[in-house]
């Protein structure tokens, strides 16, 4: 229920901001959203991880509990007066107006090679984002013996390091302040390479153990993460933009579905791939190695998809004949 909640809420938030916040403002008002989230996390793990030592199960339902109801309150809280006014309830003429615009415009949008593009990028780089997270603290107290609350705290670890990450690329990007898709690509293709490396150094934990550097990774592939997060966000934001006007909220509700089912999938994908792979191998150091190892592979690929973001000129994706020349028989290509 709450995975469904967080998805819908989370999907149905990014059209508002592309419908409801002026487009020179969109970028900075969507690095806000995400920043307040990643604090969120940062902030909950943290003390709800020093809260459960010494660890107890009654502990853990009371800090859980205290947790639940507080969110619940902020959620309240912040959903109250959200659109302001409305006007009066929609007719059955209408409500079946709109059902036959949405599939309309959604194979509009879908038609749009930049838009397909980017659906497929934050596909590939959400499930290579999400699939270490509900295995990185079962991962810490196998190989690294960390108690429940330190491993809850990990999550502090990397969620703070994600902040940074994007607040060093927020600042050292203020040079790009018109937020040009060329430059916000480069910093998305240096997210994605720099998440595949702090992977590769959690392959590397697994197979040396205690002697690595643990923390510092996790908050470093936390700052890699931040980095490409804030860079796709502002091409989000400049992307809904692109192509057929008033299409930015279907362009946006698309790419947050691709967000919200590729997050949901890596969690099974992560878990899922650790299983198998310490069915296959035996030893649980071997089988964390594979499924990082896969992950970097992933964020590779996304980098590989990044390139292709926002690199086809407005004017050559404007025209049909140019887009036709472009795309490949399944409808995608990616430019160097």
């Amino acid at each position: 229920m709450i995975g469904l909640g967080v998805s819908a809420s989370g999907t149905s938030l990014l059209v508002l901001l592309a419908k409801r916040v002026a487009p020179q403002r969109r970028a900075a008002s969507a690095t806000v959203v995400w920043l307040m989230m990643i604090v969120g996390f940062a902030v909950t793990a943290g003390v709800a991880g020093r809260l459960l030592d010494p660890y107890s199960p009654s502990r853990l339902v009371a800090v859980s509990s205290g947790v639940s109801l507080v969110t619940v309150v902020v959620t309240v809280l912040a959903l109250f007066g959200l659109e302001g006014r409305t006007g009066g309830p929609a007719t059955a003429t209408t409500v079946g107006r709109a059902e036959g615009d949405f599939a309309a415009a959604l194979k509009q949008v879908w038609r749009e090679a930049e838009a397909r593009r980017f659906t497929i990028f934050i596909f590939v780089s959400m499930l290579a984002y999400s699939a270490q997270d509900l295995i990185l603290e079962p991962f810490a107290g196998t190989v690294f013996r960390f108690t429940p609350g330190e491993s809850t705290s990990l999550s502090g670890v990397q969620h703070g390091g994600v902040l940074v990450g994007m607040l060093v690329a927020t600042i050292a990007g203020r040079r790009w302040r018109g937020r040009s898709t060329g430059s916000l690509r480069g910093w998305t293709i240096v997210g994605c390479a720099l998440s595949a490396c702090a992977l590769a150094g959690l392959v590397a934990a697994s197979l040396i153990g205690p002697a690595w550097p643990f923390r510092l990774t996790v908050s470093l592939l936390g700052a890699a993460n931040g980095v490409f997060s804030i860079a796709a966000i502002g091409s989000m934001m400049r992307l809904a933009s692109h192509g057929q006007a008033s299409r930015e909220g279907m362009r946006m509700g698309l790419w947050g579905a691709a967000q919200a089912v590729a997050f949901g999938l890596g969690g099974l994908v992560g878990t899922g791939a650790s299983d198998i792979a310490h069915r296959l191998l035996g030893a649980a150091d071997l089988s964390y190695a594979s499924v990082f190892a896969f992950e970097a592979l992933v964020f590779v690929a996304a980098a590989w998809l990044a390139a292709g973001v926002g690199a086809t000129p407005r004017a050559a994706a404007a025209s049909p004949s140019a887009l036709a020349r472009r795309i490949d028989p399944v409808g995608v290509r990616f430019n160097s």
